[in-house]
């Protein structure tokens, strides 16, 4: 089997000290590694310094998915504690009738797993009922709260920011979490991940970046539970990647193709924004407005049709997500660029510092 398609080529050890564990003092002062996939030069910078690379007409694409408080606990009728932990943003029913009712796939915690018929209380205005027990230890429920109750102010009231689980919160999230674990244009509510690299963007590094004459591009990509599954696979090519609800407007395709027409560089923001983009071009690499679900798996191997740079954040040994980014710039390069990173204190991951891939 060739490196590229071993899982084992795609590890490496990274400290527990450089895995951050909180942001930076603020979003565009982290650490900005910039790494040229042509030259493979590298340089050391600071968030901010990003403005020096982008040109006059290029088009920075982002996610403007919103992390909603998806993790929440409660007790069952016997008393005994458990956490739900919703894994998409719930389908409100009966929306007319005095009791609202929503459903949803979630994850349960438990002593023992609730069967189904199994009523939970969240809060005192929430309850949920387990409807059928899936595959996978997931579990369909449905929730019911006041018609007078607004579904997204009772999660915002109850639940709790789902941070990864390499970041430590023994008292919970904190209120730092609610506001940083968030990009700063995230409008639509329904991921359970945040789109990471987008958090190193202020409103006036985006507002600095349209006044060179930059513009930007919002698509959606609700970020799954799934990112979190570990590959099992030794050959990276029997992995089989989950789907994810996209959405891309009219006005976002319009500008990407404008953009690549007149020859300015598309700069994908994170990797949600690089699998959408990819997913959503046709074969002559024309992006099309609609939504879907994207189930696109990108390798090395992979051709790229329309992304030219990426913007994101450091990632876990042996993901998908580190196959995607040696797609675009190459394992071994990657990988001694990720070893620099780790020798001169870099912080990894969600609340890590960012890297730039560019040429």
């Amino acid at each position: 089997m060739q490196p590229k398609y071993s899982l084992k080529a795609y590890n490496y050890t990274l400290p527990p000290e450089n895995i951050a564990q909180h942001p930076a003092d603020a979003r565009e002062n982290s650490r900005l590694l910039i790494l040229n996939k042509k030259t493979a030069k590298r340089e050391h910078a600071h968030f901010h310094n990003i403005i020096n690379l982008l040109d006059p007409g290029d088009l920075l694409v982002v996610n403007n998915t919103k992390v909603f408080p998806a993790r929440l606990y409660g007790k069952k009728a016997s008393g005994g504690k458990v956490e739900v932990f919703l894994l998409s943003y719930p389908v409100e029913k009966n929306v007319d009738s005095e009791i609202k009712q929503a459903e949803v796939t979630a994850l349960i915690k438990s002593s023992k797993r609730p069967k189904a018929g199994t009523t939970l209380f969240l809060g005192p205005d929430l309850k949920a009922e387990v409807l059928e027990l899936l595959d996978g230890g997931k579990v369909k429920i449905k929730l019911s709260y006041s018609r007078s109750k607004d579904l997204s102010a009772i999660l915002d009231k109850h639940g709790q920011v789902p941070l990864p689980p390499y970041i430590s919160r023994t008292q919970g999230t904190t209120e730092e979490d609610r506001e940083r674990y968030q990009t700063v244009y995230a409008k639509n509510p329904g991921a359970v991940a945040a789109p990471t690299a987008g958090l190193h963007f202020s409103k006036k590094l985006l507002q600095d970046l349209q006044n060179k004459g930059v513009d930007t591009a919002q698509i959606t990509l609700h970020v799954g539970h799934g990112t979190f599954d570990p590959v099992r696979c030794d050959d990276i090519r029997e992995h089989i990647i989950h789907h994810e609800y996209v959405s891309v407007s009219a006005e976002s395709s319009e500008k990407i193709n404008r953009t690549k027409k007149a020859g300015g560089k598309i700069w994908a923001v994170g990797t949600t924004t690089v699998r959408t983009i990819e997913f959503m071009a046709d074969r002559d690499g024309r992006v099309l407005a609609g939504d879907d679900w994207c189930g696109l798996y990108i390798m090395p191997g992979y051709k790229f049709k329309v992304v030219d740079n990426l913007i994101t954040n450091f990632h876990l040994p042996e993901s998908s997500l580190l196959f995607l980014v040696s797609a675009l710039c190459g394992r071994e390069l990657l990988l001694e660029t990720y070893q620099e990173a780790i020798s001169m204190g870099y912080r990894f991951y969600s609340y890590g510092d960012a890297m730039v891939i560019c040429s």
